[in-house]
């Protein structure tokens, strides 16, 4: 969850709306009713959720969404709508977030002196021609969105996608001449522009570029446009910082006011736009490939593609909104990555050159720090196909640009985030079968990653705490290390040498999978490298022993004046060591020898998350004991639903022998996953906290990067069924499950005192048939020494 520090810490959140991401050809809508009617886009569109509620196809280039004041795009309490974009991230943190190429229709005329006066250059600026809107009758399902304008005599915008262009249809109440803006010269609030360009093109066309900064503070890059409209001009203008133009056909420049009007007869206009991060060539031929299509039928067609994604799964139970929160869930996850290449397979590289992609997609924009925990195994699981195509995308980056991505927007790496998120990624989707036939090359490029830094020159950063790392098996905390982007690794040394540890542990499963015996010994031995940070020393709210950073040469930091402080962000990034303390997965039994031995780590897992006040009032609990704001990430000693570090940590108590637990934190983490605009805590980040749901609802966990194993919690719904691309299925039973109350896990149908399954097991199709309670001394499931996986770093 990146974020600028800057950024406001929100008040008090009542919702999380998290995972979601499945996918498979079904046919049939589901048992439950059709899903694409069961989600609701705005879910997440208020409280710094970042989501969108405009139109995207799955997995799409393009999307079309109103643009009011939020850095994101759109916030649901907002009273007013400047434009609908044509390109957004999904709840993504960072304030350059798209809203490129954005248009507005209006009523009134445009000239010296008129409604529109083209001698004040203010006159087009779009906070001043923005449109109060309504929320009666506003509309937003997978791949359509409606609004009702209010501010030029009622206008009815509609918007639909396909994976490459979108489509607005505007309906105007008010007779007579009618316009559309279309505005370059500003996107979303926070999203620079420094130069743009719009030409009128024939009767009935409009295309340029704009040049925007990417992401996080990145460098500029291009997206060039074309859009068209199914009726001529009766006339046209361009506007520029120094005003507008009635007649002319161009307007280009740096950074300020640019854009067009065009003016219509009124009645109904239907607009199309394509874009390409390739040239103007390719936004044409982006367009050229939807054949004119009419609205109706790219929506028709968009909401059959989001049927088929969503039909993936089939769950059965639940209330109405447990069942919106679901699909929505899936529907986010089902956002990205991005296509990036055209519809001629061209597409921009990390070396800024040409590539095309032939027989199969070039996907783009990898928020790796958050999607590697949930939204990527979940994809890898679903839809091998598309997983294959991710991560020969992923291996391009590094094959044009020299090294592997960590958070890649567009075509370059923004250095955002920290540690090494690439590596589980990776890994990962080896485990699942995504690399098969370039398993070497994406391990030789791993293994570079994993022990060596790029060259100064190299625009990529990687891990640039690795000379004390694979010297001294830490990162040294230095607030003033240098860096080529908005992270670098010793600025937050502590939580760096932490996500190594873990990324190496999981790239050792893969060389001992490959046959790199010597390899494999020595990434294992690195997998424990978090030890060198335990300090038995300190101590907090009753406990002995938290990770604590140190500087270069080993000696232990410590504040000016005051104690090592196990709940300050000294030397932890987005978080504290109170959350990264569980970023251990690969080594339980050194974490629990550590922390003093089974029962006081559980004892500190009951502290982390109030266990004994959520087990008497779990809604209350987790909204005022756990983390609550989207950025309130420091200070803090509780577990923190609305960021990455620690969202596996209710899995920690499977993982020490107390399964029931889990079930219980999952259940009680699930009341802020609600059917509202806030039913989102914290950013969704490109689809993370969105598969988390998914994957929590359904009672399955990949807490252990590399394994393949998911851990298993009682499920939020009597039924489901995953429909896995191979044509088998996975069927999840729970009968008498109830969301409304924390339930546990009694045993499994199978008589298996295992907690987890692997992946072999579910891809070949299996039935998991939990059979729960209410009464948590019935729940001593699983709980013996062989119910937990076998930590593969322990030693």
């Amino acid at each position: 969850m990146p974020a600028r520090t800057s950024i406001r810490i929100a008040g008090l959140l009542t919702a999380l709306t998290l995972p979601a991401g499945l996918l498979t050809p079904v046919a049939a809508a589901a048992p439950g009713g059709d899903p694409v009617d069961a989600v609701n886009t705005f879910i997440g569109t208020k409280d710094d959720g970042n989501t969108f509620p405009g139109a995207s196809a799955p997995f799409g280039m393009t999307q079309v969404s109103p643009i009011s004041s939020h850095y994101a795009g759109y916030r649901y309490d907002d009273t007013a709508i400047r434009g609908f974009g044509h390109f957004f991230l999904s709840g993504a943190g960072c304030w350059e977030q798209g809203g490129l190429v954005s248009s507005l229709p209006t009523t009134g005329a445009v000239g010296p002196g008129a409604t529109f006066d083209t001698t004040k250059p203010e006159t087009f600026d779009h906070k001043k021609y923005a449109s109060p809107y309504t929320h009666e009758g506003e509309v937003g399902k997978p791949g359509y969105y409606k609004v009702r304008l209010t501010g030029y005599g009622d206008v009815d915008a509609e918007t639909t996608a396909t994976t490459r262009t979108g489509v607005e249809r505007y309906t105007f109440a008010k007779s007579g001449d009618a316009n559309v803006f279309v505005n370059v010269g500003q996107a979303n609030d926070k999203e620079p522009v420094t130069a743009s360009q719009i030409r009128v093109v024939g009767d009935r066309t409009v295309e340029g570029m704009v040049q925007a900064q990417a992401f996080c503070g990145g460098k500029p890059y291009k997206t060039w446009f074309t859009t068209t409209f199914d009726k001529p001009f009766k006339s046209f203008g361009t506007w520029s910082p120094t005003g507008g133009t009635p007649g002319s056909k161009e307007s280009a420049g740096g950074e300020g006011l640019r854009g067009a009007w065009l003016t219509f007869g009124g009645g109904q206009v239907t607009a199309t736009t394509a874009i390409s991060h390739v040239d103007a060539v390719g936004a044409r031929l982006n367009l050229a490939s939807e054949k004119g299509r009419s609205f109706d039928s790219v929506r028709d067609g968009a909401q059959r593609a989001w049927r088929k994604e969503l039909s993936s799964v089939d769950i059965k139970g639940g209330t109405k909104d447990d069942r919106t929160v679901f699909y929505t869930s899936l529907y986010h996850a089902l956002l990205q990555p991005l296509t990036g290449n055209d519809a001629d397979g061209r597409y921009r590289g990390f070396d800024d050159k040409i590539h095309r992609a032939l027989g199969w997609t070039y996907y783009e924009f990898f928020s790796l720090w958050d999607t590697y925990r949930t939204q990527n195994q979940l994809l890898a699981l679903l839809r091998p196909s598309r997983a294959k195509d991710v991560a020969k995308s992923v291996l391009a980056i590094h094959d044009q640009g020299g090294w592997l991505p960590r958070w890649a927007y567009a075509n370059q790496e923004t250095n955002t985030m920290t540690g090494d998120p690439v590596t589980p990624f990776l890994v990962d989707l080896w485990r699942f079968g995504a690399l098969s036939g370039q398993e070497f090359k994406a391990y030789q490029a791993l293994l570079q990653n994993s022990r060596e830094i790029p060259p100064a020159s190299s625009p990529f950063q990687g891990r640039s705490g690795n000379v004390s790392y694979q010297k001294d098996g830490f990162v040294q905390y230095d607030k003033d290390f240098p860096k080529k982007g908005q992270d670098t690794d010793p600025n937050h040394g502590a939580s760096a040498t932490l996500e190594y540890a873990l990324a190496d542990c999981s790239l050792s499963i893969m060389a001992a999978g490959l046959g790199k015996k010597d390899d494999a010994k020595a990434l294992a031995d690195k997998g424990r490298a978090y030890r060198t940070l335990w300090d038995s020393s300190v101590t907090d709210r009753g406990f002995t022993g938290f990770y604590r950073p140190k500087l270069e040469g080993g000696e232990w930091f410590s504040p000016a004046g005051k104690p090592f402080d196990p709940q300050s962000q000294d030397g932890f990034h987005e978080g504290t060591s109170w959350q990264y303390q569980w970023l251990t997965q690969q080594d339980v039994p050194g974490l629990v020898e550590r922390m003093g031995g089974k029962e006081n780590a559980g004892k500190r897992l009951d502290d982390f998350f109030a266990y004994g006040d959520l087990l008497k009032d779990p809604a209350k609990t987790v909204r005022e004991e756990w983390v609550v704001g989207p950025y309130n990430y420091y200070n803090q000693f509780r577990y923190n639903p609305n960021n990455e570090p620690d969202l596996h940590s209710p899995w920690m108590y499977t993982l020490t022998g107390q399964p029931w637990k889990t079930s219980a934190v999952v259940r009680a983490a699930h009341t802020l996953f609600t059917n509202a605009p806030n039913g989102v805590t914290g950013n969704d980040d490109l689809g993370t906290m969105s598969a988390w749901y998914v994957f929590s609802a359904l009672g399955l966990y990949p807490a252990v990067p590399g394994t393949g194993q998911f851990l298993l919690n009682a499920p939020r719904f009597e039924k489901s069924v995953v429909h896995l691309e191979n044509g088998r299925d996975i069927t999840i039973k729970a009968d008498g499950a109830d969301g409304s109350k924390l339930q546990y896990v009694q045993g499994l149908g199978s008589g298996s005192q295992r907690a987890y399954v692997g992946l072999e097991q579910l891809t070949r199709g299996t039935t998991l048939d939990f059979k729960l309670t209410e009464d948590v001394a019935k729940a001593t499931w699983a709980s013996g020494p062989e119910g937990a996986p076998k930590s593969p770093c322990a030693g």
